[in-house]
């Protein structure tokens, strides 16, 4: 995600630790007040968003021989 904001040309680690925190950030609120009177873990959140990315990612990758 931070290397798609950045480009190829620039350094990424700066937008990786923003972007690490902001989904980290944003996936504890959603854990605890999305569903009314359960508070869901952080990993559990983390994991049922990024999966899915993931798999789109994997799916998305041109594979090449080697």
């Amino acid at each position: 995600v931070a290397r798609r904001l950045v480009g190829h040309g620039g350094a990424a680690v700066g937008a990786a630790a923003v972007v690490g925190g902001v989904l980290t950030l944003g996936a504890d609120v959603a854990g605890q007040f999305a569903i009314p009177g359960f508070t869901a873990p952080l990993g559990i959140v983390t994991g049922v968003i990024g999966a899915p990315y993931l798999l789109w990612l994997l799916a998305r990758t041109e594979r090449t021989r080697a």
